[in-house]
């Protein structure tokens, strides 16, 4: 499966702060757990990424 394609798999998502100052998003699915933390400027660069490809898919789905 590549990034473009789509998929029936389900994950439970979650995005918040830690106590020491990262962003953490965390994914869930299928018993598996992944904490990932990221510096602010780096959440933000992928905040804007997101924005991005939502802009593209919407574009798309027009």
């Amino acid at each position: 499966m590549g990034i473009d394609k789509q998929s029936d798999s389900e994950a439970n998502l979650q995005i918040g702060p830690t106590d020491r100052g990262m962003v953490r998003l965390y994914v869930e699915s299928g018993g598996v757990e992944i904490p990932m933390d990221f510096t602010p400027e780096e959440a933000e660069e992928i905040a804007g990424e997101i924005t991005a490809a939502a802009q593209t898919a919407r574009k798309r789905s027009s």
